[in-house]
C-alpha cells in the first residue's frame, strides 16, 4: 500500500515481527516474484507478479476481478477451460481459470507455473515482451512435441505477434491444446494474457481457427477494462 519503497525496519515493525523472522520472510518472497529489493540491502517494493496482478490504473480493481467477465463469456462461448496468466520469475503464473464444462477437461492450473517456451500463455507473454528467456537457458523437451530450437522459437514469437494470437498443441503436455491472446494495460503494454485449454481431440487445427476471432475479442474487451485504447484495431 506503500507509495515509496520501505526498509526492512519499517515493514518488521509494521507486521510485528522480529527483524530476522521478517528478512526471512523477504527473501522467501523476493525468489518468488512478489517483493523486489533495491540493491543488496535496499528498501524492498512489490515485486513483478504483484505488480502485473494488481493491475494498477484499473481504478483499484485487481486483474483477477476485471478479467471475471471476459472469462465467463469465453467458456459460455467455448465450453473449454480459461485461463489468466501473468508473467512470473520463471515462468508462466495462472491467476484465474473457469473451468470446463465437458467431463474431459484439464486441470487446475491456478497456483502452478509452467515453462513460457512450451504454453501458448507463455509464447504471448514472450513475443509481446512481457517476459524473456535468460540467455543461458536450456528449452526443456517436455513433450515430442515441444520447441526446444531457440530459431524456430523465435520464428514463431514473430509470427504470434503478427496475428495477435499464440496456440500450443500437445507441448507441455501430449493430449492438452491451448490457445492465447495478449492483454494490454492503459499504456499499451502486455501484462497478461487470456487463454481457451483443453483436450487435443477437441482443440484440433480446424476448432482453434474458429476459437480465434473469440480469444482476441474477449482479451480486447479486458484490456478495454485495464484503460487500453488501440487505434485503427479492426474486428477480426
Amino acid at each position: 500500500e506503500a507509495d515509496a519503497p520501505r526498509g526492512l525496519t519499517d515493514l518488521a515493525a509494521d507486521a510485528g515481527l522480529p527483524k530476522s523472522t521478517a528478512s526471512r520472510l523477504l527473501g522467501a518472497l523476493e525468489r518468488h516474484g512478489l517483493v523486489e529489493q533495491q540493491g543488496e540491502r535496499g528498501r524492498f517494493r512489490a515485486g513483478p507478479v504483484l505488480v502485473r496482478y494488481a493491475g494498477r490504473g484499473a481504478a483499484g480493481r485487481n486483474l483477477a476481478e476485471l478479467a471475471e467477465r471476459p472469462m465467463a463469456a469465453l467458456a459460455e462461448a467455448t465450453g473449454e477451460t480459461i485461463n489468466l496468466a501473468v508473467a512470473g520469475p520463471t515462468g508462466v503464473e495462472h491467476l484465474a481459470q473457469v473451468e470446463s464444462r465437458h467431463f474431459l477437461g484439464t486441470t487446475q492450473w491456478v497456483g502452478r507455473r509452467v515453462p513460457y517456451h512450451a504454453s501458448a500463455n507463455g509464447k504471448v507473454l514472450l513475443a509481446f515482451g512481457a517476459a524473456r528467456l535468460p540467455e543461458d537457458s536450456t528449452l526443456e523437451p517436455l513433450t515430442s512435441r515441444t520447441l526446444v530450437d531457440p530459431i524456430l522459437l523465435e520464428r514463431e514469437l514473430e509470427a504470434v505477434e503478427r496475428e495477435g494470437l499464440a496456440s500450443a498443441t500437445d507441448e507441455l503436455e501430449l493430449g492438452l491444446s491451448a490457445v492465447a491472446a495478449p492483454v494490454h494495460d492503459e499504456t499499451g503494454r502486455v501484462i497478461a494474457a487470456l487463454s481457451v485449454s483443453g483436450p487435443t481431440l477437441r482443440l484440433t487445427p480446424r476448432r482453434i481457427g474458429e476459437l480465434r476471432p473469440v480469444v482476441i475479442k474477449q482479451a480486447r474487451a479486458l484490456s478495454k477494462q485495464l484503460g487500453h485504447r488501440p487505434e485503427g484495431v479492426h474486428a477480426q
